[in-house]
């Protein structure tokens, strides 16, 4: 029986992406209370996906996993982006 070994990422590159996940979060912080009433929903809108798709990546292995999870993945997310602009609309039309 074979034992599969695991994927080994080193150190220096989570620290690194740690560093920019600590970065975007003091980014976010910075505009929510600078900008409180004009870019805080759009920045957070904006730079989460990518803080989450850094942890995804990196955290989550996502890198080394096959092309069928990461499309069914997309898939998801995608679903979910389409869900919240119609949110996003209907709030605008009810409200705007």
């Amino acid at each position: 029986m074979e034992h599969e070994a695991g994927h080994v990422i080193p150190y220096s590159t989570l620290v690194k992406v740690w560093a920019v996940l600590l970065a975007l979060t003091a980014v976010l912080v910075f505009v929510s209370r600078v900008f409180h009433e004009t870019l805080s929903v759009p920045a957070m809108l904006a730079i989460t996906p990518l803080k989450a798709g850094l942890v995804f990546y990196f955290f989550m292995h996502l890198k080394y996993e096959g092309v069928l999870l990461k499309t069914m993945l997309f898939v998801a997310l995608a679903t979910l982006v389409i869900f919240l602009g119609l949110l996003f609309s209907d709030v605008l039309v009810r409200f705007g």
